[in-house]
């Protein structure tokens, strides 16, 4: 039940930042273990200067194609899986993409079930 926000800055192609969600996706797929069709994603492109990202922090130099990546999830992530992830994430964004590496700035918000709601104004995981 992920929820997805990746934040870049404009100028990219729209197959770009299609390929940018699917990858994110099937790592989610693949190591998060998300149910398959579980896929809510906003990709939002913003001017130059919109997305202020330290230039370096923790030893990690950032440029500005830097994408920051958030996604809310339910617990029970364990922390090798979490780490695993992101590497995918930031491998395959570099593999498929040309992203640099250090440019993938990924955030995990976790939830409970009952805190979701998929339409109908019904929250089908929320318990008694």
């Amino acid at each position: 039940m992920p929820f997805v926000r990746i934040d870049l800055n404009a100028g990219k192609p729209a197959q770009y930042r299609k390929a940018m969600g699917d990858i994110v996706y099937r790592a989610m797929l693949e190591l998060l273990k998300i149910p398959e069709d579980d896929k809510f994603q906003v990709l939002t492109e913003h001017p130059l200067g919109d997305l202020n990202v330290a230039k370096s922090y923790l030893g990690i130099e950032h440029t500005s194609e830097a994408v920051l990546i958030q996604i809310t999830l339910n617990l029970g992530r364990s922390t090798e899986q979490k780490r695993a992830f992101y590497r995918r994430v930031a491998d395959d964004l570099h593999a498929q993409l040309g992203l640099r590496r250090e440019d993938v700035i990924i955030s995990l918000v976790e939830t409970g079930k009952e805190n979701w709601s998929f339409g109908n104004g019904e929250a089908p995981y929320a318990t008694a």
